[in-house]
């Protein structure tokens, strides 16, 4: 493959999404269908007594009423095993909207209205529903720690130390949870909105005691999925055991109220930050503590929240200390840029305070404390072009001009203006994969590869490889993904999906070539592949490729098919590779309402060879987008008598509209990793919207003089500022 820039191309899926021909999974129809909704727990922790399904039986079109008795019991669980997949319907109460019961009916209104009329009665247990109620349990985590941070403080002139709060946050993209289950013929076939086909594959078999090589998942595409749907669901066993039951295909459409109690979230997390510099600028030492809100059972790792902020900077020395506050909840999970979002926002932020507390430019103060090794382990960054980053987004946003003092820069009619700066970082890791590809004779060509398309647009990058590295029909090419029935399929989550496939498409596209060459025999036949072949007599050409990770063997495919996890990164044996960015933001803030705005943001992304420039720079405004409603809209509130969420619908959950986005100038230093893999891609999904939201922080700060450390930031927190 040609090292050099790839061309811009459009989305190979744009022209069928525009027409609405793109089914996604909750668009599928299918004879004799049952429609199916689930009964949520009252309470947020206890037991159920007793359930009355009469009434609901007695709903027109309600045809059964599944409870806690039509569901095998758990699955043993091993010690060196798979962990457990998520529960059927039990008794036990460990969350408020667990699901007690599931409704089928004819019609989606009569399941709405049979499971209406259930009725259950519960002994409730006492309960924690916030970080700070009585009952929480906290558990420490492993530290994280390079040189001596205790014995650096005290060579340290200047100390800065502060507290930061993320709020709960929740996923919600457009598209519902969505399953439709089939049985027929022995085969269990489920359609879900998933980013782990094989995992549901894997789960589902588990917790219903099946063969998993009769169970099949498909998912071709999904309405947006940001972490919530890599997550194995609970609805899912559910859906299939209906069907099993009743020999009919059922869908459950799960509404975004029951999304919101039952689906992964961001936790709510509290950091404790403290920088320590020496007399030249340089920072020597930090202490952050970081903690979040866990369920009773969850396992959303809180060291995590260490991965991106350690390698930010050349602090030799670090220790960063993690905990979970567990309280009675459903488990918390991955949500786009999961734990970097949180960590660099309080990161990023008491950078910044350290550097006015120095009385430094916050942008030189970045550079000046730049580093080429991972601080971790001491091995070089495959690549890193951080300083690149902010040297080009300074350029393009022209931070030259900026005032350096809080409230120094305002508009005509006294609106304040602030400038704000920040960075972020994420790990780039990569799967092992298996694909196959085929070209025939007749103009067709059928690529199959694990992934999941979310949106991020993965067949556009997919297709833009092959089409550089074969002479094909670009028209009549065929990705099939996102279905366990053809090659195996790993997660797609995490940043590493592009930094995954487009490697092995690159390596199909050549064996390929080579197999032609060889069918040819040193013949020279005029036009593309397919028209070779033809002149032949060949049908078709069939090959297959396998793709590890740096370090990987072949043992790590043997679960795939089952729902393995062969993820490997960002430590890689001889380097470390991690994605970066820099944001460069400006705000508006109304002199008498205290209005925030961002007009304009300038980002510019660190993510080796970009393969879709299309798509990759609407993966960078996407995640501006989102960091803008993070930073000054986005909270999950929470009922702390009864354990539920409040604002559990697009009504109240505040998010950004397009009224609330100004000009987002996305640019890519598109320099290859030569050491991450073949093609030199990195992540980038993920990494976009780290760093955008202390940015923003950042240049409230700088319009209002007042440094606000909880998220979102709103009207009312600038009152009197």
């Amino acid at each position: 493959m040609r090292n050099q820039p790839f061309p811009d191309r459009a989305r190979v899926d744009a022209f069928d999404k525009v027409r609405g021909l793109t089914e996604y999974t909750a668009d599928l129809q299918f004879r004799d269908l049952l429609y199916a909704m689930t009964v949520p727990a009252e309470i947020p922790k206890g037991t159920l007594e007793q359930l009355s399904v009469e009434d609901a039986m007695r709903v027109p079109g309600v045809v059964r009423v599944l409870t806690s008795d039509d569901f095998p019991p758990a699955p043993v669980v091993e010690e060196d095993g798979p962990p457990p997949p998520p529960p059927t319907l039990v008794t036990e109460i460990a969350y408020r909207g667990q699901p007690i019961a599931l409704v089928l009916a004819e019609t989606l209104e009569a399941a709405v209205a049979g499971a209406d009329a259930v009725r259950a009665r519960f002994s409730p247990a006492v309960f924690a529903g916030t970080m700070d109620a009585p009952g929480t349990k906290r558990e420490a985590s492993d530290e994280i720690k390079t040189g001596d941070a205790a014995a650096a403080f005290a060579d340290a002139t200047t100390v800065f130390e502060a507290t930061y709060l993320s709020p709960t946050q929740h996923h919600n993209p457009i598209e519902l949870l969505a399953t439709t289950a089939v049985w027929a013929e022995g085969q269990l076939t489920i359609y879900e909105s998933t980013q782990y086909s094989n995992g549901v594959r894997g789960n589902v078999a588990r917790a219903l005691g099946l063969d998993p090589s009769i169970v099949h998942v498909k998912c071709a595409y999904l309405g947006g999925g940001f972490g919530q749907k890599g997550a194995i669901q609970r609805q899912t066993a559910l859906i299939a055991q209906a069907a099993i039951l009743t020999g009919r295909p059922v869908k459950l459409v799960m509404p975004r109220g029951q999304i919101f109690h039952n689906a992964t979230f961001r936790p709510m997390s509290r950091h404790r930050v403290r920088l320590g510099a020496n007399a030249n600028g340089k920072m020597i030492a930090a202490l952050y503590d970081a903690e979040q809100q866990q369920s009773r059972t969850g396992t959303f790792p809180a060291a995590d929240y260490h991965e991106a902020t350690i390698r930010l900077y050349g602090i030799d020395n670090y220790m960063g200390t993690a905990a979970d506050l567990r309280i009675d909840t459903q488990a918390p999970g991955y949500m786009r840029a999961p734990h970097p979002q949180a960590s660099c926002f309080a990161f990023e932020s008491a950078v910044d305070e350290m550097a006015y507390k120095l009385e430094l430019d916050p942008l030189e103060f970045r550079l000046a404390n730049d580093t080429r090794t991972d601080p971790k382990t001491g091995h070089p960054f495959s690549s890193r072009h951080l300083a690149d980053c902010l040297r080009e987004g300074a350029r393009r946003f022209g931070w030259e001009r900026r005032s350096p003092g809080a409230r120094s820069m305002s508009l005509p009619d006294g609106t304040l203006v602030g400038w704000g700066v920040a960075c972020g970082a994420y790990p780039s890791m990569t799967t092992p994969t298996v694909a196959r590809l085929r070209i025939g004779a007749d103009g067709r060509t059928r690529f199959q590869i694990s992934g999941h398309e979310m949106g991020q647009g993965i067949r556009t990058a997919i297709a833009a490889t092959l089409i550089e590295g074969l002479d094909i029909d670009p028209a009549r090419l065929e990705i099939v993904i996102g279905d366990t029935s053809t090659v195996p399929q790993h997660i797609t989550a995490g940043s590493w999906g592009t930094a995954s496939v487009v490697p092995t498409a690159a390596r199909a596209a050549q064996k390929l070539r080579s197999r032609i060459e060889e069918l040819l025999a040193g013949r020279s036949i005029p036009g593309n592949l397919h028209r070779k072949l033809a002149t032949v007599r060949r049908p078709s050409l069939e090959i297959e490729v396998t793709q590890l990770g740096p370090g990987q063997d072949a043992s790590v495919l043997e679960g795939m098919p089952f729902g393995g996890y062969g993820v490997v990164g960002p430590e890689f044996p001889t380097f470390t590779c991690m994605s970066f960015i820099a944001h460069f933001v400006e705000v508006h803030v109304e002199p008498r309402t205290r209005r925030i705005r961002v007009p304009r943001v300038v980002s510019i992304a660190d993510c080796g060879r970009v393969v879709s420039p299309r798509t990759a720079a609407s993966q960078v405004r996407g995640g501006v987008v989102w960091a803008i409603g993070a930073a000054l809209h986005e909270a999950t509130e929470v009922d702390p008598r009864f354990g539920g969420y409040l604002n559990n619908d697009l009504a109240d959950y505040v998010v950004p509209v397009n009224a609330d986005i100004g000009d987002i100038d996305v640019g890519f230093i598109d320099q290859p990793d030569t050491l991450a893999n073949s093609v030199g891609v990195k992540g980038l999904g993920e990494v976009a919207m780290v760093g955008a939201s202390p940015a923003i922080a950042n240049a409230i700060f700088h319009a209002t003089g007042k440094r606000l450390r909880s998220l979102p930031i709103r009207v009312e927190h600038l009152l009197g500022a």
